[in-house]
């Protein structure tokens, strides 16, 4: 009997048209983007493009062929399109220099003499031809079953059914046996680093915070991320020697950081109970400032992120937060993306429900902030309902993530004349975004009672990421920010990888650049924010060197 679907040998060459746009991707892959990219990246980023455009172009000659469409190949043309290919792809590299010193220009960053163009071709190699083999080797099998069916079954239907259950195959295998495998290796790693105390690491000696003799919470279970949080600065002694002195203010005081960790207590709300319990140990209702700080995936509280609050307030602060994984941001919203949600809800209201009780003018102002995953927690702990006759007095989010519901309803609202990458939303009586440059002018509008402000650089793809960059500029490219390369050109599907590849090594980036916040940024914020008395643009300058000297 013949078979409907002949299978073509292993090694047969590239579709000659896909082949020159793979090759195209390849090339666009190494142009500027967001945030500078070392080698390796560069290599897995461009093999990247180069299959994901070969694929498509696959598809459709696949599509084109189905439909019994006639299929014109001249002779000649496969060896001018490899050699077409080739030149183009050596193109690529001989620029990737140039392109990635205009990405470090704008970011304020110092030239690379080389971009590393033979470690991209090597990266880019050992993801490609891997990927086609495979691929080659995964239409044999689709074949092979299509002709069995092909007995039963008309050749397309054929073939449609083989494709079904290869596709469920290969889902039950990957997803089920290989993800769930890796997930649960990075899970053990990240718990054991998590519980991990090294020998050198004590409790703290100030009453004021977690893990210390007085606290109603063990140091061994606060986790990695809360014991380095509750040992940072700053202290009292640190406070008291940079503040400046003004009549009528009053001494510098140790700040109270509450953290309780994933292994103090069973549930999310015994967790928030704890940590009320804590900040009424510690008489925090009497500070002129709470902060509820959400943390990261980690557990992890960005050091200037409440230091530069304490400092600015002469220590009359208190913070609390509370974790709820181990795993990195990008993990947790893999393996349990609403524990956070669950965990700074029940957070937010243990906290709200005991401090609207108080009398309103003797009790702290009460703010949020977080960064990253944080901030998108965080914004969705508040309900809304509880906020309508006793609201918060405003939050602080700094690298919002672009799933974060308000930041994209905010956005979206914006005044036509500003920019996606700072907006400005009405008057700015209620939210205000900021950039590494600063706010934009509000004129004489007045901050209204509660403030919102959002600190974001426009390098910076964890934020500015759009899935829909796969077949539309993004609107923050037009106009682009001054650390965003001029030379950053929109180009369908590969721009969204390089967004994706700009998202996934944010974290990396020199301090100021992508995900990694300044310690000045969030002193300028805060400042801003609540308003601290006694601070002249020399004194702000002084605490702006101080955590830059000691990299917080």
């Amino acid at each position: 009997m013949t078979r409907p679907f002949s299978n073509d040998p292993l090694l047969t060459p590239l579709l000659p048209v896909a082949l020159i746009c793979a090759a195209l991707g390849f090339a666009t892959a190494l142009t500027p983007s967001l945030i500078p990219r070392a080698g390796v990246v560069q290599g897995a980023l461009a093999g990247s493009a180069f299959l994901t455009v070969y694929a498509l172009g696959a598809l459709l000659s696949a599509i084109w062929r189905w439909l019994g469409l006639p299929f014109w190949r001249p002779r000649g043309l496969t060896r001018l399109a490899n050699a077409l290919a080739l030149a183009i792809i050596l193109y690529g590299l001989w620029r990737v220099t140039d392109w990635q010193n205009a990405v470090h220009a704008s970011a304020g960053m110092e030239p690379v003499e080389t971009a590393r163009p033979l470690i991209i071709a090597a990266v880019g190699a050992a993801l490609i031809v891997p990927v086609i083999v495979l691929g080659r080797l995964l239409r044999l099998l689709i074949y092979a079953q299509a002709n069995r069916l092909a007995r039963i079954f008309p050749p397309r239907l054929a073939m449609v059914a083989a494709l079904a259950i290869t596709a469920a195959l290969f889902w039950t295998v990957g997803n089920g046996l290989l993800v769930g495998s890796v997930l649960r290796a990075l899970d053990g790693a990240a718990q054991r680093v998590d519980a991990l105390i090294p020998d050198d690491l004590a409790p703290p000696a100030q009453a004021e915070r977690s893990g210390s003799a007085a606290s109603l919470i063990a140091w061994d279970a606060l986790g990695a991320a809360g014991r380095r949080h509750v040992l940072s600065p700053a202290f009292a002694e640190d406070i008291a020697a940079l503040t400046p002195d003004a009549p009528g203010l009053p001494a510098a005081q140790e700040p109270i950081r509450v953290y309780v960790g994933l292994n103090s207590a069973e549930t999310p709300e015994e967790r928030a109970e704890l940590a009320l319990a804590e900040l009424l140990r510690t008489d925090a209702f009497g500070r002129e400032i709470l902060v509820i700080a959400t943390p990261t995936g980690t557990g992890w509280v960005h050091r200037a992120g409440i230091a530069s609050l304490e400092f600015l307030w002469r220590g009359d602060v208190a913070s609390v937060a509370v974790q709820y994984s181990y795993l990195p941001s990008w993990l947790t919203l893999l393996a349990d993306p609403d524990y956070g949600v669950e965990t700074a809800r029940a957070v937010f209201r243990a906290i709200h429900d005991h401090w609207r009780q108080l009398p309103r003018d003797d009790r702290p102002r009460l703010y949020l902030h977080g960064l990253s995953l944080g901030s998108f927690n965080g914004e969705l702990s508040a309900d809304p309902w509880d906020l309508l006759t006793d609201p918060h007095d405003g939050a602080f989010w700094v690298g919002p993530t672009f799933a974060n519901p308000l930041w994209q309803e905010f956005t979206a609202r914006r005044n036509p004349e500003s920019p996606a990458w700072r907006p400005r939303v009405g008057r700015g009586s209620l939210v205000r975004f900021a950039t590494q440059d600063g706010m934009p002018n509000h004129g004489a509008a007045p901050w209204g009672p509660v403030r919102l402000l959002y600190l974001q650089y426009p390098s910076d793809a964890v934020t500015f990421f759009t899935t829909d960059s796969l077949w539309k500029r993004p609107a923050w490219m037009r106009p682009r920010a001054p650390d965003v390369s001029p030379a950053f050109r929109w180009v369908p599907v590969v721009t969204f990888l390089q967004l994706f590849a700009d998202l996934v090594t944010s974290f990396g980036t020199p301090v100021g650049v992508g995900h990694t916040y300044a310690a000045r940024h969030l002193i300028d914020g805060w400042h801003a924010l609540t308003e601290p008395p006694g601070w002249d643009e020399p004194a702000l300058q002084a605490l702006r060197d101080w955590f830059e000297e000691r990299e917080l």
